[in-house]
């Protein structure tokens, strides 16, 4: 008889396309616009961004990746298992990361209304404005990798932390 833990995973599914080697410049101006959008942001507070922006989208190879990033940048497993609970688990997280978080969602899921005045308002408070403004290009950019991860349906699993930067 075999156990649920003995029991073999599910066959790994194949990426619709290699979005990059067909589209160089485009990945090239995306890897440019990221590194440009990150400057003057902690590294923690980014990879929190990233991988809570990734959770909203459903985006399985951008939360393998920056959730290892993370680790290797000495976030705790504790604080990224949280992440997705974060209003019930505020107390995990400063007031800055809260006020980042908080953008961040609202910034993804733009589409069910606008960025509300109150959230945008606490981000205000926590950050100067240049780094609010790099901080809101950072949201904007990581959604964009999610939705060519996405629709692209690329494979989570091999990246190796910091493969990438």
């Amino acid at each position: 008889m075999t156990t649920a833990h003995e029991a073999p995973y599910a066959p790994e599914h194949s990426p619709r396309l290699d979005w990059a080697k067909h589209a160089p410049e485009v990945y090239k101006a995306m890897v440019r616009l990221d590194a440009a959008a990150r400057r003057g942001l902690d590294p923690t507070l980014l990879e929190l961004v990233k991988i809570r922006a990734s959770q909203l989208n459903h985006c399985a190879f951008c939360l393998d990746m920056h959730t290892k990033d993370a680790l290797a940048a000495g976030e705790s497993v504790e604080r990224i298992i949280q992440l997705g609970a974060w209003e019930e688990s505020r107390h995990f997280y400063t007031e800055r990361e809260l006020a980042a978080i908080e953008l961040t969602e609202a910034v993804t899921v733009i589409t069910d209304s606008f960025v509300p005045d109150e959230v945008y308002e606490r981000a205000a408070e926590q950050f100067e404005e240049a780094e609010l403004a790099q901080l809101i290009a950072a949201i904007t950019v990581i959604n964009a990798w999610n939705r060519f991860g996405v629709s692209t349906r690329m494979v989570p699993g091999h990246y190796k932390a910091g493969q990438h930067k």
